[in-house]
């Protein structure tokens, strides 16, 4: 990677963006298909909002919104995204489906996507390529510098545990209950470049980490980097990558939206200072919120105090309400806290439609009617 590309490009004062990972299926049994080539090529045909990408298995695709300022514009463009993927599917005689994890395919039946990276990746990392085909939220928040990028990075990785508890999508793998509310992150952990970002104090610092790693020849790119908040350079972003795909693109937004007043509060504030005692709790506070969600304790590293994570996470959202970007941002993140006191989460939906239903098929069949628009739904 040249130097001009690792130059850190200022963006605008916490825009954010989104990138969703989708589950294609079959409409005859629900498993995933094989179909992420005819989808994508309708889809370039017909014309689309955003952009609609090949993932690392034929059987997903990652939609990308554009560069928003405030939810408005946000989910707007994800419901057109979302639209048009769903009428190109349907005419293919598809379906789309959001969550963390299809409950019952078989990793083996995968098939790498017929691109260069992703057969290196496969030549790699071996059957850990095909297991990755689990579905994931990208945030990416626009910071004016790489300095600040670094500092937001460190001060948001206290609030991992929020982005994994409030997304967490993923209680069934392979045709069994997990017990974890996220068990996606259990496969994004088996690789070896995975977890989180050294403790580098400064952009200067941090490309010599960059430097070094390349000139191991560990890494290439920052691609290659899989941990859980990373620097995009080349975007002038940070990018949080532990959400869980959501059932529902409005679920997604009130994520991003919240992701968003976080990083507006911590870069108009700098309210703590970036601390290595974050990353020394950092597995306990994330292995909590992966297995029991907003039920898990947490422990915050600046005050030593131990509590449920749902009450960090309310507290949070009242700290953080005044930098919302717009009134109707400050009414998602109501409605948000609202949902987590009601104690509401895309996996107890999950669970609770398996119950109802006593069928992980059944269960496929309403995510992606969840998703698709097919059902009346909320954030």
């Amino acid at each position: 990677m040249s130097e001009q590309a690792m130059e850190f490009r200022p963006s605008a004062g916490c825009s954010m963006g989104v990138e969703l990972e989708l589950q294609i299926l079959n409409s005859r049994d629900y498993n995933l298909a094989r179909d992420a080539a005819d989808l994508i090529g309708m889809l370039e045909k017909n014309g689309t909002p955003g952009a609609v990408k090949p993932e690392i298995t034929e059987s997903m695709v990652e939609l990308n919104t554009s560069i928003h300022a405030a939810h408005e514009s946000l989910v707007r463009e994800l419901r057109q995204l979302r639209d048009a993927v769903a009428r190109a599917a349907e005419r293919l005689n598809l379906r789309i489906a959001g969550g963390g994890s299809h409950p019952f395919h078989d990793w083996s039946d995968r098939r790498i996507y017929p691109t260069e990276r992703f057969r290196h990746l496969l030549e790699v990392y071996g059957y850990l390529a095909k297991q990755f085909t689990i579905f994931g939220q990208h945030v990416h928040l626009g910071c004016p510098s790489g300095d600040a990028a670094i500092y937001l990075a460190h001060l948001l990785s206290r609030y991992v545990p929020h982005f994994i508890a409030l997304s967490a999508s993923s209680p069934f793998q392979q045709g069994q209950d997990t017990s974890y509310q996220s068990s996606r992150l259990n496969t994004v952990s088996a690789f070896p470049l995975s977890g989180q970002m050294p403790f580098v104090h400064s952009w200067s610092e941090f490309l010599g980490y960059f430097e070094k790693m390349r000139g191991y020849g560990i890494v290439e790119s920052m691609k290659d980097f899989y941990w859980d908040i990373r620097p995009k350079p080349e975007y002038g972003t940070v990018e949080i990558r532990v959400f869980d795909t959501p059932l529902t693109v409005e679920r997604a937004a009130a994520l991003a939206v919240y992701a968003q007043a976080l990083a507006r509060y911590a870069l108009a504030e700098r309210p703590l200072p970036p601390s290595r005692e974050v990353y020394m709790l950092y597995n306990h506070n994330r292995f909590q919120a992966c297995r029991y969600g907003l039920e898990g304790a947490f422990i915050d590293a600046y005050t030593q105090k131990h509590t449920k994570l749902r009450e960090d996470v309310l507290e949070t959202l009242q700290l953080i309400s005044p930098h919302a970007s717009e009134p109707g941002s400050a009414g998602v993140l109501g409605e948000l806290a609202e949902s987590v006191k009601a104690g509401g989460s895309d996996a107890a939906w999950l669970r609770e439609v398996f119950r109802e239903r006593g069928s992980l098929n059944d269960v496929a069949r309403m995510q992606s009617e969840r998703w698709m628009g097919k059902t009346a739904v909320s954030a």
